[in-house]
This record gives C-alpha cells, sequence and structure tokens, in this order.
C-alpha cells in the first residue's frame, strides 16, 4: 500500500512536470526530426503486384550513391580493395585491438565450484598499416607453402585478429576462404574440410588438440597453422606424419622474407566458401563472393549514417558466422576500431573475467555491436531477475520507470533524469555509450526488443538475412520504436511475398498479405558449394537478378515491413485441423525465466502439442525445492511429477498471457537437466534447435508424452 501511493503521488508529480517541461524538451530534442528522419529513411516501394506474389525494394538514391563513394572510392568492388583502400585512408589510425593478458588463476565460488580467471590487461592495438602489413605477410607466407590464387584454405578457429588478418592475407592473394563454426561436430569439421579439399587449415592452440583426432579423417591437409596462446606453449607434437605444424607468426614471417607480388581478386571470384551450421543435416557451403560482400558492406553503411561519429565495434561472435564477417569487414571499410572480445570476458561479470577487473565492454566502451536472439533473451531474463530480487516494491517501482520512459521513447522523447538515476547504470554493463545493435540469426522477442532498447536506450533493430543472403534482407531503421518487425527491403535488395498454398498463406489475405519471402539483389550468393541440385532447388535467376527462396513466412505490414510469422519446415497441422508454427510457440516460451531452451513438437495425429525442456536450474529450484526435496538431486527434482504439474501449468499460463492459443501450449514437458550445446548434435553452432536429431534423440519420451 505504500509503494502504490509513492507511485501515486509519482506519477502526479510527473504529469506535473511533463506539462511544464513538455515545450523545452520539444524545443531541445526536437522529436519531430527524428520521426521525419526514420520516415525519410524507409522509402520503401512496391515494384510488382501479380496473383502469385508482391515485390517491394529500396532504391540506391543519388544521396546513398554520394555517401557510397564517399567510403567506398575508386571503384571498390572487392574485399581486398576495400582493405587497401581504407588502409591509404586510415593508415596510422587504431584498427585491431585484443586484451593483454597476463595470467591465469583459480578462484574458487561459494557454491564450491572452481572457474579459471583471467588476468587481463589494456588492449592493445594494431595501426591499419600494421595490420595491413601482416595480412600481406601472412598471404605470402600461404603462397611459399605451396597455395595458389583460387585454392581454398579453411579457417577453424575463436574470433580472434588472427582470424581476419588470416582471411584477409588470403583475399590478397585471390585465394577462397573456407570457414567453419568451432563448435561443429567433428563429423561436420570432416564434411567441410573434404568437401573444399583443403590442405591448409587455420584453427587456435585450444582446438589444435581437438583437431589432432580429426585430422585422420582429412587425407588432403598437408598444413596446420595455429594462433599461439598468449601463456602457453603449444604442443605440437604427436600429428600424423605429413602434416606441417607452424604458428601463425611463423607464416607471417615466411611472407615477408619471401615478398610476392599481390594477385588481386576479381569482383566475381569467391572470397567465402561458409559452411552453414547444418539445421536439416550436414553442413552445406555456401559461395560468396567478393561482389555479394561489397554488396552488404554497401547495403549496411546505409543503414546508419556513421560520419562525425567516435565509434568503437566489439567482435565476440563467431566469425564463422556470416553476420559477425560481414560487421567487421564494414567496420574496416569505415575505419572503426574493433575491439576482440567472447562471451566470456564481456562484461565485468562474465564467467572468465578475475574478481574485481574490468570486463571487455567496459575498457572499450564500443558504440556498435551484432547479437543474436539467445544472448538478449539471457540479459533480460537474468536482469528481471534481478529486479525481482530486490523486492515487490522495487520492482512496482522499475515497472513505473520503465513503462513512463517506453511512453516518451515512442513519442521521441528521451528522459534524460531517468536516465541518469536510473537506467545508466544499466547501460554502463556494455560500456556506457552503446548507440547501434543489430540482431540477427532468428526472431528476436518484442518483450526482449523493447526492454534491452528502454533499458540501455540504443537503437537495437532486428533484420531479415541468412548466408545465402551475404546477411543481407531487410533491416529496420534505427531510431523506429516498432517491436516484433524486420524492416523493410535493405538499400537494393527487392523483398518478395509469394503464395504458399499449402501452409494456406496467400498475398490476397487480410488484413495483411502472407507468403513466403524471396530475396533479390546483389548480395545474393550463387549457390552451394558442389550441391547443384540444392542449388537449383533454392536459387533462380530473374531479369539478371539472383533471388533466394528462404523457407520463412512473412507478414507485409502497411508500413513496407514484415513480421516473421512461421517457418514453412516448423508448420504442423493438428487433428482438428489447427496449424501450429512451432517456432513462433518456441520463441514465446524462451523468454519465461523458467525455460534456457525449449523444442515444441506436434503430432499430426493429436489434437495437442508436447515439448522436451532445458529448465533454468536456479529458477526451476526456487520453484521447487521445499524441505521434502531438499536433499533431491536436480536431476531426480526434474523427473518429479509434482514439479512437471506445476512447470506446465506456469506455462499455460505464460502463453496465454502472450497471447497463444490453447491448442499451440505445449500440454505435457520432459524436463532435461543437461543444458543442450552444438557437441551434443542437438543444437547447431549458433544454437538453432535440430529438430530431427531431438526427436530422435527422444523418441521414447515423446511416445510416453503422447501416451503411446
Amino acid at each position: 500500500m505504500i509503494v502504490d501511493f509513492f507511485l501515486l503521488c509519482l506519477g502526479f508529480f510527473l504529469f506535473l512536470y511533463d506539462v511544464i517541461t513538455y515545450p523545452i524538451y520539444s524545443l531541445v530534442q526536437l522529436p519531430y526530426l527524428k520521426k521525419k528522419k526514420i520516415k525519410k529513411g524507409a522509402d520503401w516501394h512496391e515494384i510488382a503486384n501479380t496473383e502469385t506474389h508482391i515485390s517491394w525494394t529500396k532504391e540506391t538514391t543519388p544521396e546513398h550513391k554520394q555517401y557510397a563513394e564517399l567510403i567506398l572510392k575508386d571503384n571498390v568492388d572487392t574485399v581486398d580493395k576495400a582493405w587497401n583502400n581504407s588502409t591509404r585512408i586510415h593508415g596510422k589510425k587504431l584498427c585491431l585491438g585484443t586484451r593483454k593478458v597476463h595470467g591465469e588463476e583459480d578462484e574458487k565460488q561459494s557454491s564450491g565450484k572452481v572457474f579459471k580467471k583471467l588476468n587481463l590487461g589494456e588492449y592493445e592495438w594494431l595501426s591499419y598499416n600494421d595490420a595491413h602489413q601482416i595480412s600481406t605477410n601472412f598471404g605470402c607466407g600461404l603462397l611459399k607453402l605451396g597455395q595458389q590464387a583460387k585454392m581454398p584454405i579453411s579457417i577453424y578457429a575463436e574470433t580472434k585478429q588472427e582470424w581476419l588478418l588470416s582471411a584477409l592475407g588470403a583475399f590478397s592473394q585471390n585465394m577462397v576462404v573456407s570457414t567453419l563454426y568451432t563448435n561443429l561436430g567433428e563429423e561436420a569439421v570432416c564434411h567441410g574440410i573434404n568437401e573444399t579439399e583443403v590442405s591448409v587449415v587455420i584453427t587456435s592452440h585450444a582446438l589444435l588438440p581437438k583437431f589432432k583426432t580429426i585430422l585422420d579423417n582429412c587425407p588432403k591437409v598437408t598444413h596446420v597453422i595455429f594462433i599461439e596462446d598468449p601463456l602457453f606453449k603449444t604442443n605440437t607434437e604427436g600429428f600424423k606424419e605429413g602434416v606441417e605444424i607452424l604458428s601463425f607468426q611463423s607464416v607471417a614471417k615466411i611472407g615477408e622474407e619471401n615478398p610476392a607480388p599481390p594477385n588481386p581478386p576479381e569482383t566475381e571470384d569467391i572470397a567465402i566458401i561458409m559452411y552453414t551450421s547444418g539445421s536439416t543435416g550436414v553442413p552445406k557451403g555456401v559461395m560468396i563472393s567478393h561482389k555479394n560482400l561489397i554488396a552488404t558492406s554497401t547495403c549496411i553503411i546505409f543503414a546508419r549514417d556513421h560520419r562525425g561519429k567516435d565509434d568503437s565495434y566489439i567482435a565476440y561472435l563467431p566469425a564463422a558466422h556470416v553476420l559477425e564477417l560481414n560487421a567487421e569487414c564494414t567496420m574496416l571499410v569505415l575505419g572503426v576500431p574493433i575491439g576482440f572480445s567472447s562471451p566470456n570476458t564481456m562484461t565485468d561479470v562474465s564467467t572468465a573475467i578475475k574478481h574485481g577487473q574490468k570486463g571487455d565492454a567496459t575498457l572499450l566502451k564500443p558504440t556498435i555491436m551484432c547479437t543474436v536472439p539467445l544472448i538478449l533473451d539471457r540479459i533480460y531474463k537474468n536482469m528481471l531477475e534481478g529486479v525481482k530480487k530486490k523486492g515487490i516494491g522495487f520492482k512496482k517501482f522499475f515497472d513505473f520507470c520503465f513503462n513512463y520512459k517506453v511512453k516518451w521513447n515512442k513519442l521521441g522523447y528521451t528522459t534524460p533524469i531517468l536516465n541518469a538515476l536510473i537506467f545508466n547504470k544499466i547501460k554502463a554493463i556494455l560500456g556506457g555509450r552503446m548507440d547501434f545493435m543489430i540482431v540477427g540469426s532468428a526472431p528476436l522477442s518484442p518483450k526482449t526488443q523493447e526492454f534491452m532498447r528502454t533499458c540501455i536506450e540504443m537503437k537495437l533493430v532486428q533484420g531479415f538475412s541468412m548466408t545465402e543472403t551475404t546477411c543481407s534482407g531487410t533491416l529496420q531503421r534505427p531510431g523506429t520504436m516498432d517491436i516484433g518487425l524486420c524492416g523493410g527491403p535493405m538499400a537494393g535488395m527487392e523483398v518478395r511475398l509469394v503464395n504458399w498454398d499449402e501452409g494456406n498463406y496467400k498475398i490476397t489475405d487480410k488484413p495483411h498479405p502472407r507468403g513466403e519471402i524471396f530475396l533479390g539483389g546483389n548480395p545474393v550468393t550463387r549457390g552451394y558449394y558442389k550441391n547443384e541440385e540444392k542449388t537449383l532447388e533454392d536459387f533462380f535467376i530473374e531479369n539478371g537478378k539472383q533471388f533466394f527462396k528462404s523457407g520463412d513466412i512473412g507478414e507485409l505490414q502497411p508500413s513496407g515491413q514484415i513480421r516473421i510469422i512461421d517457418r514453412k519446415k516448423d508448420l504442423v497441422k493438428l487433428q482438428l485441423g489447427e496449424y501450429v508454427s512451432l517456432g513462433k510457440v518456441e520463441s514465446q516460451m524462451k523468454i519465461n525465466p523458467l525455460v534456457d531452451n525449449i523444442c515444441v513438437y506436434a503430432d499430426s495425429n493429436k489434437t495437442h502439442t508436447v515439448a522436451m525442456v532445458v529448465p533454468d536450474r536456479n529458477n526451476i529450484e526456487k520453484m521447487a525445492r521445499d524441505p521434502s526435496n531438499a536433499e533431491t538431486a536436480f536431476e531426480d527434482l526434474c523427473k518429479d511429477p509434482k514439479v512437471l504439474e506445476t512447470f506446465v501449468k506456469k506455462l499455460m499460463d505464460h502463453g496465454k498471457k502472450n497471447g497463444l492459443e490453447k491448442f499451440e501450449i505445449p500440454t505435457v514437458v520432459t524436463l532435461y537437466p543437461e543444458i543442450w550445446v552444438p557437441e551434443s548434435g542437438l543444437v547447431t553452432a549458433a544454437f538453432k534447435l535440430k529438430r530431427k536429431a531431438i526427436q530422435t534423440a527422444f523418441q521414447a519420451d515423446i511416445d510416453r508424452m503422447y501416451g503411446k
């Protein structure tokens, strides 16, 4: 009652404050100009409307072209040209930064567990000139090892500056880079290496022992180049005969001692064979040309005007992910410093940060980053839990402030006093300067997007794209307050909605047209490596423009933006005729604090869905622990009928609250105590569900949940 009375008084005070200060804020913040700028940037227009499809695009305007020419000078049409051009312009500027590692030590936690903690120093930087020289030397070193133009090499390593320098060095000699996620299973790694028939693989100190076992199944590999560890000497003994093990620095040294003239690629030459994470089988190698990469960099440049901004970028997603690779290439084009990080060292409370030391973001103070929904969903849930721990009174106060800020943000205003008192502390988690964040890989929950955008006060936008389109497609306009949408076409891209009769999605649907999304334009790749059948199935050319059939179902909004509502492979028709979008249900359930991960399953012969769930251990134990089961192992707690009954009830309440139909919400669940990681084979390297693998692994549980 006291809190409610306080909030009532606070609301009255803020009403008076708003009335008095409204004219001042309007003059100072000019919200109408912000809205006008956002609307001007969303200049999407329809180019076709037939019985089978609707197409709309965003043309590259003269203003866009002029802006691009300021950055991409001298007809830059390859990554190699862009890198050379940036070095000429930004030579002495900071380019690539990595934190100094002073040591590693064990730190015992209150739970009794022991974690490895790093003793880290400041960021150490390479200038553009220094980085360019290293990449050039590395390319010459590859030549000396026997590599030739248009021959592929593989990079199987964590995101580090050497990863990027290796790729740039290969490009300088027109070599192709094949990328592999570090958390792919051994079978998938072998597939990527053997399909491309590479003789050179670049890996890291940490992955070299694992790669030693993989080598037995990769007969073409003759050279393994490892990125050194700052603390520990790398053991290079015990590898199979005929394979030479070299360090990254030694190959660069070989190149320095044996300089060779550059052999620049042409715009249509393949730059990357990027192996997807393989959600439906073995990874497919997407052939990405230099033309594709430069086209996407151009699209990203148009997303936000970088002129006059003191930007810095934090790189932590896998560089083998198309979003991260393109972002880093674009930062090089723009002259933006790239600081390398990892999920274990990003924030002050990250798992590998020694107590009392600062995380990477605190030191780097980045303004730009790319991320994926899984990371933001976890941050969102952790923040909510932190608020709840402070008591019901604080939660009511926080919710009041949050809703107040959302209201004014949607009108185009900022709330400087509220930011100083509350929200700047949250923003400081990512360094305090975060301004522009792109989220991709999967649809982001609207609640997560609004929460993160409001608390950190940044331009958090999501888009729709994929590896096959070099991470180009649609993107929200920075500054927009729309949630749950993926924006309209990026500059030069054509987006189509095409009837999908089987799923009953048509462009004539009311109130909004619906259909499968096709993407067309220069960023669309030419297809899959050594897989002509799948290429012909998913790609086509029309009027000289390359298109890709995404398999995702979109809904066209009056604003020209799309909302992802389904995926062809995720749509199941239940016994009584209702359609269930498994991905839609999962995206809503993942924001429930009790859920770490979830796979929903629907049998077409049944009237309801079931689910395999990895629960959030801390929240499940808070919900379920009592004196009667205080000593019960967590694995047994997950099987307790009372716990399962309560869990399902809370899922049902959560689903209804978030707009799901009763038939969509799982009525029976199985809880799994072990987190699903890529090594388990149940999720991809990008942490997307492998539905078939999950079904196969847990078929007995599915049968039991359906009473078979």
